[in-house]
């Protein structure tokens, strides 16, 4: 099968089949007297493979995924997905409990609460359960703007800042998207208050989840697909 006609019906690029080819994420391809790649219909179910798994469980683990099944490591493989599942379950379970959180908080509460107590980043890191260095990152990258301690210039975390970093929580594990960028975006720029904004992106978080739950299941069925092709599943 030619290269045009198989990104033709997978609606890729020809630059991206060769470059799934060259990342070792197919079978080796044979050549024709006149140097064209001749592609099989298992070259075809591995790019399908690749192109559904890809939006819901990102390239780094549907490239392992697939150089597992060209190894005939079927275990290897679903296991590797079930993982990536278990992530999502606990990202869903974050955002159901930041949601419940939000519909109970009220914006005066929110107000009145949100220099209350200060914590240190390592306060932060036992209450959230995230390591220090993910919460550094988060500041680094502009998503969280902490305050210092003048005294010493240790960071310093209020309420509010621990609900910015359990909004983001809940998207950590998840594949870069428009989406995911958009709503990190709407967590750095939410006042400490707005009680509405951030029960409105702990929706959305949990809605985007729901979406890449689809994602992830359309992933699986293709790539239960290609495990079937090349004699892995019965």
């Amino acid at each position: 099968m030619r290269p045009i006609d198989i990104a033709r019906k997978l609606k890729l690029s020809t630059s991206a089949l060769r470059n799934y080819e060259a990342q070792g994420l197919v079978p080796p391809v044979e050549r024709s007297a006149g140097g064209y790649r001749l592609y099989t219909a298992e070259h075809v179910a591995y790019f399908a493979c690749i192109q559904a798994m890809s939006p819901g469980f990102g390239m780094e683990v549907t490239a392992e995924v697939v150089r597992n099944v060209q190894a005939g490591q079927l275990d290897a493989a679903l296991w590797r997905v079930n993982e990536a599942q278990a992530l999502l379950q606990r990202d869903k379970q974050l955002a159901e409990n930041n949601m419940r959180m939000f519909c109970e908080l009220d914006g005066k509460q929110a107000q009145a609460e949100s220099g209350e107590e200060w914590l240190t980043i390592k306060e932060a890191s036992r209450k959230t359960g995230l390591p220090g260095s993910t919460i550094r990152h988060w500041e680094k990258s502009g998503l969280i703007t902490t305050t210092r301690d003048p005294q010493n210039g240790y960071r310093l975390f209020n309420r509010s800042h621990i609900r910015k970093i359990m909004l983001l929580q809940a998207l950590r594990a998840q594949v870069y998207s428009p989406t995911v960028v958009e709503l990190k975006n709407a967590i750095a720029h939410m006042k400490e208050d707005d009680v509405l904004e951030a029960r409105k992106i702990a929706v959305n978080s949990l809605q985007y989840l729901h979406r890449v739950n689809c994602w992830q299941m359309r992933g699986i069925h293709v790539l239960y697909d290609l495990c079937r092709l090349v004699k892995l599943v019965e």
